[in-house]
């Protein structure tokens, strides 16, 4: 399957969907497409996790999250990345990436409230927090890739 989105349109054309007001208030909106796989496209709306204080709190305290929205966390480096669980009180399948957007590894089913700690396998620049099962629905493993905030083409 071949997918060719430039993103800044597809937010004008798709919109973002409805949101959690806390969220809102806390963090940007943006649009993502994960390549699964199996070469297919799935649109994510995102919440940034831009900054030390937003990345700190994450999706803590959320009681649900539609099932098309995630939450982007983008460092400024690659690094090894560690998060954990505490207050967060909804399942999620943890997503590692590196700066080409290249899934590095998925953490599938992170346990609510947990305070183990969940790795990258290797130097990651961002972290997508989507609902737990989703990654295993749309084929999201090692070798997939994010796309956020730039004109692509995928083959």
């Amino acid at each position: 399957m071949r997918c060719r989105y430039r993103l800044p349109a597809l937010l004008l054309v798709a919109g973002v969907a409805p949101a959690d007001e806390a969220l809102d208030a806390a963090f940007d909106r943006d649009v993502a497409i994960v390549v699964g796989n199996e070469a297919a496209c799935h649109r994510f709306d995102i919440y940034l996790a831009l900054s030390g204080e937003q990345q700190r709190r994450g999706l803590m305290f959320v009681r649900e999250l539609p099932a098309k929205t995630a939450m982007l966390f983008v460092y400024r480096e690659d690094r090894v990345l560690s998060i954990w669980m505490k207050n967060t009180f909804i399942p999620l399948d943890v997503v590692f990436a590196g700066a080409d957007g290249e899934v590095i590894n998925v953490h599938y089913s992170a346990e609510p409230q947990s305070l183990a700690s969940l790795r990258s396998d290797g130097p990651a620049r961002y972290v997508l927090e989507v609902n737990a099962g989703a990654a295993e629905r749309y084929a999201i493993g090692p070798g997939s890739r994010i796309l956020w905030g730039a004109t692509f083409e995928e083959d």
